[in-house]
């Protein structure tokens, strides 16, 4: 049976959202709405996080109102109501009537009666929370109702003192993943690994890297996953050092490496895989190179992951492990020491090692705490292990590194001993890649 998140996890997390807000407040948060693709036609819908994280609720148009004034303590929605000449074109609607007992909500309206309910849910709290900047139409309607309340003060209403952001909570929780988050992210994980070791046999010379983004996409959707969770990276030759390069339309040569970099999503959580593969099934002897120093670099970092230790200390171990490799191939000049210190490495090594993973393929949660320490690593957080080492053709170095881009990326769930490599059984190594290329 496939995992899912059940119902009453999402009203308990609502619960607990409701415990922690101060006394007399109000919280507002948002779903997406549909936009348009092209004249009458709308890009597939994608649930804002914060709301899907809170309701599971997948429809657009709707706002969920968390209360703790004692006369409306508890949970609103305002979502669409049932249209049957709508639904011929668009699909069913939950409807507002039927949200409590499907939803869990203490109370549902119409999402057209919003403007004029604001008022009154806003009436005597004493702040309003919401994701800040991130819906400026639902910011535009909370002023509004706090300029109809500031202007009828002297019939005993009672304007909210201020505006406060309700990301830093939600945030958190976030970041710590339930047993059954955990669950549906490892199958997440699953599909998109499968979906990599389907290319790795189906690559070859003359193959588009478009062709590659099909055959990951067919994978992902045959088994639940019906989007991917970000635009893929599907880069041949010295495409693989543009670090968002997304156009994926070249034909892939003879040997060149491919860096793809992707991940599908499922029921609304993100995997996210890179691997970088020869396209003729064979390393060459300066791509090998390179390619055992990313890994062991992502080995380095490895040994780093446990609770009680940060990002930061395993960023500087893989970082090391290029910087010693690339000054011992000459690619960097000079002494290695000073190299480091110097952070020389970082005109290869572009970006960070790591990032959180969840709803979103690059997550919420803070990387420093109030202090601007690292952030430690808890049992229930996910994150990426991601290095590389990327020489464009224009850089200087010797002719025969040009052009190569290498990353190796894995998905890690933070355990109470260490860690548990999600995405481990996508060939990684340079045995395990060819190996698993030339094999029928």
């Amino acid at each position: 049976m496939k995992p899912v998140i059940p119902q009453d996890e999402f009203l308990q997390r609502r619960k607990r959202v409701l415990q922690q807000l101060p006394a007399n407040v109000v919280a507002l948060v948002a779903a997406n709405q549909e936009l348009t693709r092209s004249n009458d036609t709308e890009y597939p819908f994608r649930q804002n996080s914060y709301f899907h994280y809170l309701t599971g609720f997948n429809e657009p148009d709707a706002v969920l109102v968390l209360s703790t004034l004692p006369e409306q303590a508890g949970s609103i929605l305002f979502c669409q109501d049932k249209d049957p000449s709508a639904e011929v074109w668009h699909g069913l609607r939950l409807g507002y009537h039927n949200a409590p007992n499907a939803l869990g909500i203490d109370t549902a309206h119409d999402i057209e009666e919003l403007d004029d309910r604001l008022p009154e849910i806003l009436n005597g709290a004493e702040s309003v929370y919401l994701i800040l900047g991130e819906d400026e139409g639902l910011e535009h309607q909370v002023h509004e109702a706090m300029a109809f309340l500031r202007e009828t003060e002297k019939r005993g209403n009672k304007v909210p003192h201020r505006i406060d952001d309700l990301r830093p909570r939600l945030d958190r929780m976030r970041q710590i993943k339930s047993a059954h988050e955990l669950s549906v992210m490892r199958e997440a994980a699953r599909i998109s690994s499968e979906a990599f070791k389907r290319i790795m046999k189906f690559v070859q010379p003359g193959v588009y890297e478009y062709q590659l983004g099909a055959e990951l996409h067919h994978e992902f959707a045959m088994n639940g996953a019906l989007y991917p969770a970000y635009g893929m990276i599907c880069g041949g030759g010295a495409n693989a050092c543009v670090l968002h390069y997304t156009d994926n339309r070249d034909q892939l040569h003879d040997g060149d490496l491919v860096l793809v970099d992707a991940g599908a999503e499922y029921q609304g959580y993100a995997a996210d895989i890179t691997r970088t593969f020869p396209v003729n099934g064979k390393f060459s002897d300066e791509q090998k190179m390179l390619y055992e120093l990313v890994l062991q670099a992502q080995q380095a970092a490895f040994a780093c992951i446990k609770p009680g230790a940060d990002l930061q200390q395993a960023t500087e171990a893989a970082a090391r492990i290029i910087n010693d490799g690339l000054t011992e191939l000459e690619i960097l000049k000079g002494d290695a020491e000073e190299n480091f210190n110097g952070q020389r490495w970082k005109q290869f090594f572009i970006h960070g090692l790591s990032h959180w993973l969840g709803l979103d393929v690059h997550d919420v949660g803070r990387y420093k705490d109030a202090q601007n320490r690292p952030v430690k690593l808890e049992p229930g957080m996910v994150i990426t292990v991601e290095p590389g080492i990327y020489i464009s053709r224009e850089s200087g170095v010797d002719e025969r590194w040009r052009g190569i881009g290498i990353r190796i990326e894995d998905d890690l769930i933070i355990t109470e001993d260490g860690y548990e490599n999600i995405t481990e059984s996508v060939p990684k190594t340079v045995e395990e890649i060819e190996a698993w290329m030339q094999k029928l």
